[in-house]
């Protein structure tokens, strides 16, 4: 691969890694079209599952002392459930049809926007958690819906970002092995890895310290730029 297609991606991860670490989610929003333009769809959607899955290794590491482990395992069940049934799926689907799943994923999510948040507590938590795992293991992002499933837990910031860490690194952690299995990374996703990885420590520590300075109303406003971040990619993606 070369150096100049490399830089940007090496630019793209760390912005990744930072936005991940910083709101709890919203690293997809960023790999996933930048890997999907240099290696393609199916690849581009593998490899941002490793690295993702990763980088959440660091990110529970980083956020240790706030791990909701009780209150979020319902959530992070579902996640790796339907992150199965996706990635399979994705596995044995045409490039084409995956790409398609991309817009569609980011169509339900804008849905899930539209839904009564009051009631997205009481009986959509469960529904979400399991459509954010499958659409993310077969179009490598769930858009807002984990944000949304992970938010009916009413959590502070911290504990907010620890448990979609956990989830995060269930759900990519079995995507990446099944796509592992299925032989979808290639040398060049694996090159890109090895460059990745010692990006990971300073992106994460950066995005929890951002985390920690902005207080809860900063937060929520990051929040909510990133589900309006993965809305503009769904219009984006309509009018292109």
């Amino acid at each position: 691969m070369e150096p100049l297609v490399v830089i940007p991606v090496l630019i793209a991860v760390v912005a990744a890694f930072m936005l991940s670490a910083s709101a709890g989610l919203g690293g997809s929003l960023i790999l996933v079209p930048t890997l999907a333009l240099v290696l393609g769809t199916k690849e581009g959607v593998a490899l941002a599952a490793l690295l993702l899955a990763a980088n959440n290794v660091v990110k529970v590491l980083a956020y240790r002392r706030t791990l909701p482990f009780r209150k979020a395992l319902v959530v992070i069940i579902l996640i790796s459930l339907g992150a199965l049934v996706g990635a399979r799926l994705l596995v044995a689907a045409p490039e084409s049809l995956v790409t398609i799943a991309v817009i569609v994923s980011f169509a339900a999510a804008l849905v899930a926007e539209r839904m009564d948040l009051g009631k997205v507590r009481t009986v959509g938590g469960p529904m979400l958690a399991f459509a954010s795992g499958a659409t993310s293991g077969f179009s490598g992002t769930s858009g807002p819906l984990k944000g949304m499933a992970i938010r009916q837990l009413s959590l502070d910031r911290a504990h907010f970002v620890g448990a979609a860490s956990l989830a995060s690194l269930a759900g990519d952690a079995t995507k990446a092995a099944v796509f592992a299995e299925a032989g979808l990374l290639r040398d060049d996703s694996l090159i890109i890895a090895l460059l990745a990885a010692p990006l990971m420590f300073m992106s994460t520590f950066a995005g929890r310290y951002i985390n920690t300075r902005i207080g809860e109303t900063g937060y929520t406003w990051l929040f909510w730029a990133v589900m309006a971040g993965y809305t503009l990619r769904l219009i984006l993606g309509l009018v292109a």
